[in-house]
Protein backbone atom coordinates (compact mmCIF):
# COMPACT_ATOMS: atom_id res chain seq x y z
CA UNK A 1 0.00 0.00 0.00
CA UNK A 2 2.78 2.62 0.89
CA UNK A 3 4.66 1.49 -2.08
CA UNK A 4 1.27 2.59 -4.11
CA UNK A 5 0.91 5.62 -2.54
CA UNK A 6 4.72 6.81 -3.18
CA UNK A 7 4.17 6.12 -6.69
CA UNK A 8 0.88 7.82 -6.97
CA UNK A 9 2.82 10.70 -5.05
CA UNK A 10 5.53 10.76 -7.46
CA UNK A 11 3.11 10.50 -10.86
CA UNK A 12 1.67 13.76 -9.35
CA UNK A 13 4.76 15.43 -8.73
CA UNK A 14 5.85 14.68 -12.22
CA UNK A 15 2.49 15.85 -13.44
CA UNK A 16 2.95 19.47 -11.80
CA UNK A 17 6.39 19.66 -12.92
CA UNK A 18 5.65 18.91 -16.70
CA UNK A 19 2.95 20.93 -16.21
CA UNK A 20 5.41 23.69 -15.52
CA UNK A 21 7.78 23.19 -18.07
CA UNK A 22 4.96 23.31 -20.86
CA UNK A 23 3.98 26.83 -19.95
CA UNK A 24 7.68 28.14 -19.53
CA UNK A 25 8.95 26.19 -22.81
CA UNK A 26 6.02 27.90 -25.13
CA UNK A 27 7.71 28.12 -28.44
CA UNK A 28 5.37 31.00 -29.70
CA UNK A 29 6.04 32.42 -26.14
CA UNK A 30 7.99 35.82 -26.34
CA UNK A 31 11.15 35.64 -24.50
CA UNK A 32 9.07 37.66 -21.52
CA UNK A 33 6.19 35.04 -21.49
CA UNK A 34 8.38 32.43 -20.51
CA UNK A 35 9.57 33.99 -17.84
CA UNK A 36 7.88 31.90 -14.48
CA UNK A 37 4.08 34.11 -14.19
CA UNK A 38 3.37 35.93 -11.82
CA UNK A 39 0.07 34.28 -10.48
CA UNK A 40 -3.18 35.93 -9.29
CA UNK A 41 -3.72 34.31 -6.08
CA UNK A 42 -6.89 35.23 -3.81
CA UNK A 43 -8.19 33.43 -0.92
CA UNK A 44 -11.66 34.44 -0.39
CA UNK A 45 -13.09 34.31 2.79
CA UNK A 46 -16.66 34.78 3.27
CA UNK A 47 -18.67 35.36 6.67
CA UNK A 48 -21.21 34.05 6.42
CA UNK A 49 -19.78 30.69 5.60
CA UNK A 50 -19.70 28.06 8.28
CA UNK A 51 -17.26 27.54 10.80
CA UNK A 52 -14.43 25.25 9.76
CA UNK A 53 -15.11 25.96 5.97
CA UNK A 54 -13.04 27.95 3.30
CA UNK A 55 -12.98 28.96 0.10
CA UNK A 56 -10.10 29.48 -2.36
CA UNK A 57 -10.57 31.48 -6.06
CA UNK A 58 -9.36 29.22 -9.17
CA UNK A 59 -6.19 31.70 -10.19
CA UNK A 60 -5.40 32.90 -13.41
CA UNK A 61 -3.11 29.35 -14.51
CA UNK A 62 -6.10 27.45 -14.14
CA UNK A 63 -4.83 26.37 -10.52
CA UNK A 64 -6.04 26.61 -6.80
CA UNK A 65 -3.28 28.37 -4.12
CA UNK A 66 -3.47 28.50 -0.68
CA UNK A 67 -1.91 30.59 1.51
CA UNK A 68 -1.69 27.80 4.68
CA UNK A 69 -0.88 28.40 8.17
CA UNK A 70 1.45 25.02 8.89
CA UNK A 71 2.59 24.85 12.29
CA UNK A 72 1.77 28.92 12.94
CA UNK A 73 3.81 29.67 9.98
CA UNK A 74 2.61 30.54 6.07
CA UNK A 75 3.63 27.71 3.43
CA UNK A 76 2.07 28.79 -0.27
CA UNK A 77 0.79 25.35 -1.59
CA UNK A 78 -0.34 24.41 -5.02
CA UNK A 79 -3.30 22.11 -3.96
CA UNK A 80 -3.17 18.78 -5.68
CA UNK A 81 -6.11 16.18 -5.67
CA UNK A 82 -3.70 13.85 -7.51
CA UNK A 83 -0.51 14.21 -4.63
CA UNK A 84 -0.96 11.15 -2.16
CA UNK A 85 0.73 13.28 0.27
CA UNK A 86 1.51 16.87 1.22
CA UNK A 87 5.18 17.85 0.00
CA UNK A 88 6.80 20.24 1.24
CA UNK A 89 10.19 22.15 -0.76
CA UNK A 90 13.31 22.54 1.41
CA UNK A 91 13.02 26.05 1.31
CA UNK A 92 9.36 25.56 3.16
CA UNK A 93 10.70 23.08 5.68
CA UNK A 94 13.65 25.32 6.83
CA UNK A 95 10.62 28.32 7.17
CA UNK A 96 9.00 25.93 9.55
CA UNK A 97 11.67 25.07 11.32
CA UNK A 98 12.87 21.83 10.04
CA UNK A 99 16.52 21.30 8.90
CA UNK A 100 16.41 18.70 6.04
CA UNK A 101 19.98 18.06 6.53
CA UNK A 102 19.24 16.49 9.35
CA UNK A 103 16.22 13.95 7.66
CA UNK A 104 16.33 10.41 5.99
CA UNK A 105 15.44 10.15 2.19
CA UNK A 106 14.40 6.61 2.32
CA UNK A 107 11.28 7.17 -0.41
CA UNK A 108 12.49 7.57 -4.15
CA UNK A 109 10.31 9.43 -6.12
CA UNK A 110 10.36 10.77 -9.57
CA UNK A 111 9.31 14.23 -10.19
CA UNK A 112 9.59 16.21 -13.68
CA UNK A 113 12.79 17.08 -12.84
CA UNK A 114 14.37 13.98 -12.63
CA UNK A 115 14.77 11.39 -9.61
CA UNK A 116 14.61 13.01 -6.11
CA UNK A 117 14.25 11.27 -2.39
CA UNK A 118 11.68 12.17 0.47
CA UNK A 119 11.70 12.33 3.92
CA UNK A 120 8.67 11.54 6.06
CA UNK A 121 7.73 14.24 8.56
CA UNK A 122 4.38 14.75 10.76
CA UNK A 123 3.13 18.81 10.87
CA UNK A 124 1.32 19.56 14.18
CA UNK A 125 -1.46 21.29 11.95
CA UNK A 126 -2.39 22.82 8.78
CA UNK A 127 -5.22 25.16 8.36
CA UNK A 128 -6.30 27.16 4.71
CA UNK A 129 -8.91 29.72 6.22
CA UNK A 130 -10.88 27.88 9.06
CA UNK A 131 -10.61 24.57 7.07
CA UNK A 132 -8.12 22.98 10.08
CA UNK A 133 -6.60 19.46 10.07
CA UNK A 134 -4.38 18.26 12.89
CA UNK A 135 -1.55 16.00 12.81
CA UNK A 136 -0.67 15.51 8.56
CA UNK A 137 1.80 13.16 7.63
CA UNK A 138 3.43 14.94 4.94
CA UNK A 139 7.10 14.64 3.04
CA UNK A 140 9.88 16.87 2.36
CA UNK A 141 11.90 16.15 -0.85
CA UNK A 142 15.35 16.34 -1.62
CA UNK A 143 15.01 18.03 -4.61
CA UNK A 144 13.08 18.50 -7.94
CA UNK A 145 9.71 20.47 -6.26
CA UNK A 146 9.35 24.06 -7.05
CA UNK A 147 6.62 24.53 -4.98
CA UNK A 148 4.98 22.64 -1.83
CA UNK A 149 1.68 20.63 -3.08
CA UNK A 150 -1.19 20.21 -0.68
CA UNK A 151 -2.18 16.78 -1.07
CA UNK A 152 -4.42 14.09 -0.55
CA UNK A 153 -3.09 13.67 3.25
CA UNK A 154 -4.64 16.92 3.97
CA UNK A 155 -7.37 17.13 1.45
CA UNK A 156 -8.51 13.63 2.35
CA UNK A 157 -8.62 14.27 5.97
CA UNK A 158 -11.41 17.01 5.31
CA UNK A 159 -15.31 16.30 5.39
CA UNK A 160 -15.57 17.71 2.23
CA UNK A 161 -13.86 19.75 -0.77
CA UNK A 162 -15.57 20.72 -3.83
CA UNK A 163 -14.32 22.49 -6.83
CA UNK A 164 -16.74 24.28 -9.13
CA UNK A 165 -15.64 26.23 -11.80
CA UNK A 166 -14.72 29.20 -9.94
CA UNK A 167 -13.79 28.35 -6.73
CA UNK A 168 -12.84 25.34 -4.32
CA UNK A 169 -14.57 25.14 -0.99
CA UNK A 170 -13.06 23.03 1.97
CA UNK A 171 -14.93 21.77 4.88
CA UNK A 172 -13.14 20.43 8.08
Amino acid sequence: MIRFAIVAFAAALAAVGAAQAVVSLDPNARPADRATPQLAVAQVSDPDSPPGAAALSKAADGHFWADADVDGHEVRFLVDTGASAVALTQEDARRLGIDPNSLSYTYAVATANGQAHAAQIKLHSISVGQAHVADVDAFVLDRGLETSLLGMTYLGRLSQFEATRTALILRE
